[in-house]
């Protein structure tokens, strides 16, 4: 019977082949996951469990905290901040669960974007195609689920930064209602906008380390029936610039869950959708939030950060006192209106990226394409964030890792978590 521990040391034998051009990973905890994967399996041998995730192999986010280091964040200015006193409180929760945690992944600087570019300490490239972009900010998470050097990632999703990875490496990401899964220990880029969640490769996997992290008690999650569930499809501008083949591989995902027995209708929220454009044009919570969390070092240590970053938080520092008021104020009304929206439904469908993974060289070398490409990268998941909705990216049957995302109303996530296991055996 394979043990913990061989599982563990083929991973890391294959981490140490690579070792000199190693992009997924920006640290390893050798000792330490060694020590958690003979602990598990001395567990088992006596017939022990601490649940679901005991003995499983888990990354994390380099912007998680864990005692005695710098949290990085994928920046060189971090790696002179203080250490850490403690864990963040879901590494903590993780360990006690007897999660093996292996390592901290890459991610895009300060989780600023969604690409998962990263020119500090290189890029992973998409676990499908190394030469295709990886999706981010959570990359290193999305690739060590795809390729098997993590059996569970925990990511921050801020626009997108779970379930874009997820799409573009063919897993599953989830994202929770902001608040439930606590923040404290996980190095920010928006107060009002960021959640945690996992990447696995099946809907199970997540929602047990969710409901781990958000100091809950892990269950089987059963599938609900997806016999007359409601699953609307807001046509309109969230379609519109949908690459052919993701188009349709999401239509048939769409028939295979009406084959299932769902009911599939047109749900048009689009008054909603140019009532947050308004409130966070021409800039947005997310970066005016950044402005201030990076404000100590954003003049003094500019030439290290990422150029594209560090241009993006420089642009929120731009907004003023009562305008930022002002936004949060009316994203609340809209939270609270598409809250209503929802309440016919139980979920609503879109493709997670309106097309796959793009060539990564030409988004190096190109600021004007980088700029197009990210505002359609994040233009459908970025709603689940600005709406504090909960949702989910599965993979969809098809040449290239193509995401199916549903999303549902805010503090839904358990329900969302069941029908997702149903979708996913749909597409199965």
């Amino acid at each position: 019977m394979t043990t913990v521990r061989d599982r563990l040391e083929n991973i890391l034998t294959r981490l140490e082949a690579r070792a000199a051009d190693e992009r997924v990973f920006l640290r390893l905890y050798h000792d330490q996951a060694r020590a958690a994967a003979d602990a598990a399996d001395a567990r088992k041998r006596s017939g022990v469990s601490l649940g679901p995730l005991d003995g499983t192999i888990v990354s994390i986010k380099d912007l998680f905290d864990v005692a005695g280091e710098p949290t990085t964040a994928g920046s060189i200015l971090a790696r002179d901040f203080p250490p850490a006193s403690s864990d963040a409180t879901v590494v903590r929760r993780l360990r006690q669960a007897g999660a093996v945690i292996i390592g901290k992944t890459n991610m895009t600087e300060f989780a600023a974007t969604g690409m998962g570019l990263n020119p500090h300490y290189g890029t992973p490239g998409s676990a499908s195609d190394p030469t295709r972009i990886p999706g981010g900010s959570s990359s290193g998470a999305g690739v060590s689920v795809a390729e098997g050097t993590s059996e569970i990632a925990i990511g921050s999703d801020t626009g997108g930064s779970v379930r874009v990875p997820a799409a573009f490496n063919g897993v599953v990401g989830f994202k929770p209602t902001a608040d439930r899964v606590p923040q404290q220990g996980v190095f920010p880029l928006s107060y009002s906008l960021d959640s945690i969640g996992p990447l696995a490769r099946n809907v199970q996997d997540c929602a047990a380390a969710d409901a781990v992290m958000a100091g809950e008690e892990p269950s089987t999650t059963a599938p609900l029936p997806l016999k007359d569930l409601r699953v609307g499809v807001p046509r309109g501008p969230l379609l519109a610039d949908t690459a052919p083949a993701v188009a349709a591989a999401f239509d048939a995902g769409l028939q295979r869950l009406s084959r299932a027995g769902a009911r599939i209708v047109d749900h048009n929220i689009e008054d909603l959708l140019d009532g947050m454009k308004a409130v966070t044009t021409p800039i947005s919570i997310v970066f005016a939030e950044a402005a201030e969390i990076h404000a100590d070092w954003l003049e003094s240590k500019a030439a290290a950060f990422d150029p594209r970053v560090h241009r993006r938080i420089v642009q929120g520092a731009t907004v003023s006192a009562p305008a930022y008021i002002r936004m949060v104020r009316q994203r609340r009304s809209l939270i609270a209106a598409m809250d209503a929206r929802l309440g016919p439904l139980d979920v609503l469908a879109l493709p997670t990226i309106p097309f796959v993974a793009p060539a990564m060289a030409a988004l190096l070398e190109d600021d004007a394409l980088f700029m197009r490409t990210h505002a359609l990268l994040v233009r459908n998941t970025i709603i689940a964030n600005q709406f504090d909705l909960t949702a989910i990216s599965l993979p969809l049957p098809a040449p290239q890792p193509i995401g199916f995302m549903l999303l549902a109303r805010r503090n839904h996530d358990h329900r969302l978590l069941r029908i997702a296991a149903s979708a996913e055996a749909a597409f199965a």
